[in-house]
């Protein structure tokens, strides 16, 4: 599958690098105006760096709406963009990048792109400034400073003296980068970089308040002026029963998009009836999760993606103690729920979904999975008996599963589950909603989020694993179930650093011997993606990763 992925992605950055396309041999045939795209995203802001922004599915969705330094592969691994600019590690006593954005780069609405919006991205998820709603302050705390004059295209990012972080190229990517001139105009500042240079607490406030809010989208009640693209498409309309409408950027400076439209159908819309419909040219799903998904007349990929599907878990109410979170993860059958639904159209030997999930933070064709999997031994098979006993004291618990509906293979999930933990007293309820979003878990409406990486609904994971990380971390926006653990935010800190075998090996194996023991959440397999491109579709390429099917939109031509 590895050989598979880099074929496809030597395929996309070729057929990325045409200026023109040629379409010889296609003469009997049409190429279509616009391409929808069915993703199981649920957008509900503009900002990815944000926490609903990232769980939302901004990646997915806005990747070539909003670009950066680098974009998410198939393979999950950061893609260098040059069309933004450069990035290069020089050396020095600290760790230090040097920035620098295309000179011809400028947001649709013709400002130019510019140091400042490293500066916001930087001052939103650094940890310094509270205010900010941020999905992950990883690899960003690390950093000491931006140097950079405003409106500047150079940058320079200057790390803290006593830290390095190893995967740099996470940091200031597509769909996380945001335009800090309209962030400056709203919270009435001339430019973002004095105002984070100076520490001033009222326009820091203003700036904050305007960043974790200002950009939500709301289909039918969006400002497409505080939505300005730097990349091949931008954001034309948002509404219910038009979904979420991508047109060509004019002011693009790179390669032309393709095709002149791209709809964007998420989970708000009914995708099975879009797909019938034949609204639809591409299609990124979780496995399984729409019955009767008609997929005729395309062609189809069922292949593992880098999100885990998983349980989080709350860690106040009923799961405020670990012991009852370890009794209910005895009756999970993760077994049997990886051989129904866990490995639907493929059959994988080794690696990425070849059986149950045994880490929260590896992956599973990493060299160190093999080695650090043995506590999960101990959860494997459902245990009723263990499951009770678990309990101690704890009477008749009832455990509410909060997802966003509709679900098919998730229900069955949660179907399974309260028929295995029935017998050891545990009552297992569905509680999804078609608007359920994670923040539920930390409000206590919810018990545990059935989910993928970080409680994504839809596309998660990725190569760096950066989300999964935050997601268990202290303080993050990303940390839907509010774990805390200071041995293992210390390890997730060194982990960042270094790249030694024997110590990766052995923080790792800490990491999940802790994860196990303290149980805030239940992995239970590689989330299984259903990715599949309509008949007569050109460059469409599976990444079953974050950045979903829509990575390379701008390269889509259907033709009919």
């Amino acid at each position: 599958m590895r050989r598979r992925f880099t074929r496809q992605l030597a395929a996309a950055l070729t057929a990325s690098a045409l200026v023109t396309g040629a379409l010889a041999g296609c003469s009997s045939k049409n190429q279509l105006p616009s391409i929808g795209y069915a993703v199981d995203a649920a957008p509900v802001s503009y900002n990815g760096g944000s926490a609903l922004g990232a769980n939302g599915g901004a990646a997915a969705v806005f990747s070539r709406v909003l670009t950066g330094f680098f974009y998410t592969g198939p393979e999950g691994q950061p893609v260098a963009d040059t069309d933004y600019g450069t990035a290069k590690e020089v050396p020095g006593e600290a760790q230090t990048i040097q920035y620098r954005l295309n000179p011809d780069g400028k947001y649709s609405d013709g400002v130019p792109t510019s140091c400042d919006d490293l500066v916001l991205e930087w001052a939103a998820r650094s940890g310094r400034f509270n205010q900010f709603e941020a999905a992950s302050t990883l690899g960003y705390s690390d950093i000491e400073r931006v140097e950079c004059q405003p409106g500047s295209k150079d940058a320079t990012v200057v790390f803290r003296p006593d830290r390095h972080f190893l995967a740099w190229k996470t940091l200031f990517n597509a769909g996380d980068l945001m335009p800090a001139h309209i962030a400056a105009q709203a919270a009435g500042i001339p430019n973002v970089v004095s105002v984070v240079q100076s520490g001033d607490r009222a326009p820091l406030d203003r700036l904050a308040q305007f960043w974790n809010t200002g950009w939500a989208l709301k289909p039918g009640s969006i400002d497409t002026k505080l939505l300005p693209s730097s990349g091949p498409y931008r954001i034309e309309s948002f509404s219910d029963s038009d979904g979420l409408v991508l047109v060509k950027n004019d002011k693009w400076w790179g390669n032309a998009a393709k095709t002149p439209r791209i709809v964007v159908w998420t989970r708000a819309n009914d995708l099975a009836k879009k797909i019938s419909d034949k609204a639809v040219g591409v299609i990124d799903v979780g496995a399984g999760s729409i019955k009767d998904l008609g997929l005729n007349g395309f062609s189809v990929d069922q292949l593992p993606g880098r999100g885990a599907e998983q349980l989080v878990l709350a860690t106040t109410g009923l799961f405020g103690s670990a012991d009852v979170r370890r009794a209910f993860a005895a009756c999970v059958p993760r077994q049997a729920l990886f051989d129904k639904l866990g490995h639907p159209g493929f059959d994988v030997k080794d690696g990425v979904g070849a059986g149950p999930l045994n880490s929260r933070t590896v992956q599973a064709d990493s060299p160190y999975y093999p080695a650090i999997g043995k506590p999960a031994d101990k959860y494997r098979t459902g245990d009723a008996a263990a499951a009770r006993q678990g309990l101690g004291g704890v009477q008749n618990p009832t455990v509410r599963i909060g997802y966003r509906k509709p679900d098919d293979r998730r229900a069955q999930t949660i179907a399974m589950i309260a028929d295995a933990c029935k017998p050891a007293g545990i009552t297992v309820v569905d509680a999804g909603t078609p608007d359920f979003v994670p923040t539920q878990l930390g409000e206590g409406k919810v018990d545990a989020v059935l989910a993928g990486t970080a409680a994504a609904p839809g596309p998660a994971g990725s190569l760096p694993g950066i989300e999964a990380a935050a997601a268990l971390r202290g303080g993050q926006g990303l940390n839907f179930g509010r774990y805390g653990n200071g041995r293992y935010d210390a390890i997730v800190d060194q982990l960042a650093a270094d790249d030694n075998s024997t110590n990766v090996l052995n923080l790792d194996s800490e990491a999940e011997n802790l994860l196990w023991n303290e149980m805030p959440s239940i992995p239970l397999f590689a989330t299984p993606r259903t990715i599949a491109f309509g008949e007569g579709m050109e460059n469409g390429i599976a990444n079953p990763t974050k950045a979903g099917a829509g990575w390379n939109m701008d390269r889509w031509v259907l033709q009919r």
